[in-house]
């Protein structure tokens, strides 16, 4: 089974610029295509870049098609699923942190944050489906920041077979060092009882909105163990591999694939 490569990306997203995160956005993806990548993962809100105060009002965008449109055909033209995000405003003037996937097929999906943080409860409403996600060989589920400090989330994924959880981030502060140390607490956690991949990136750099973000990708595997990280601050495409067969070997060892043996009689999810 050959692996499925997939580009992370770590980027500097300016608030408020859609047209030049949209670019720079469209830029990726075609180095990701000719690099032979079959999903590209930006993070968290690349698109309209991310505040949690009151600016998000005027900096979200809505779902028409000129902001779809093009995402759908550069899916299809390149044979990439694409993986973007922005603050989306409803119809209703709702708010979501939310993460669009594009199929080859030039169709698409949507992911809303189901965990705001604190910071973010006044300005954005929480999303409510937990969805998963098929494209290129892989079954994925997408979690954003602040979704990743909650256990049940990632059981809820695997336990409808999840290859890989992907998690965008927009998490600012701190050096990327700092940030890699702050996930490692949780996010081999997510992988290794789940017995499933985490892949993460953030974005980088200052925003223009009095926030700067340390860059930093990783890659951990079915067993815990970090595959692949970056923590250089630096905007950039990273390259990785999702082989299905490391899942077999982890989920056909008894002592390594803990899930069949959960008391579901007792936890009722």
């Amino acid at each position: 089974m050959k692996p499925v490569k997939v580009a992370l990306v770590v980027q500097n997203c300016i608030a408020g610029k859609f047209e030049k995160n949209f670019e720079v956005s469209c830029q990726f993806i075609s180095a990701a295509a000719q690099k032979g990548a079959k999903i590209i993962v930006f993070p968290e809100m690349n698109l309209t870049g991310y505040v949690a105060g009151k600016d998000i009002i005027s900096i979200s965008k809505s779902l028409d098609k000129e902001t779809t449109d093009p995402f759908s055909n550069l899916a299809k033209d390149l044979n990439i699923a694409i993986l973007v995000g922005l603050a989306e405003k409803t119809h209703k003037k709702n708010i979501y942190a939310s993460h669009l996937v594009f199929y080859p097929d030039g169709s698409f999906d949507v992911y809303r944050k189901i965990h705001t943080s604190p910071f973010e409860k006044k300005y954005f409403t929480a999303g409510n489906n937990i969805t998963i996600f098929k494209s290129q060989g892989l079954k994925f589920g997408v979690q954003l920041c602040y979704d990743a400090h909650f256990p049940e989330l990632s059981l809820a994924m695997a336990l409808k077979k999840t290859d890989i959880i992907f998690i965008p981030h927009a998490s600012p502060r701190g050096n990327s060092q700092k940030k890699y140390n702050s996930w490692m607490r949780h996010l081999r956690s997510r992988a290794f009882d789940n017995g499933l991949y985490i892949a993460a990136c953030n974005q980088t750099g200052n925003n223009s909105k009095g926030l700067s973000f340390p860059g930093i990708c990783l890659l951990i595997g079915p067993d815990g163990n970090v595959i692949y990280k970056s923590i250089n601050n630096t905007e950039g495409l990273h390259i990785i591999d999702i082989d299905k067969t490391v899942l077999e070997q982890v989920r056909s060892h008894k002592m390594t694939y803990f899930l069949p043996n959960r008391r579901s009689d007792l936890f009722k999810f």
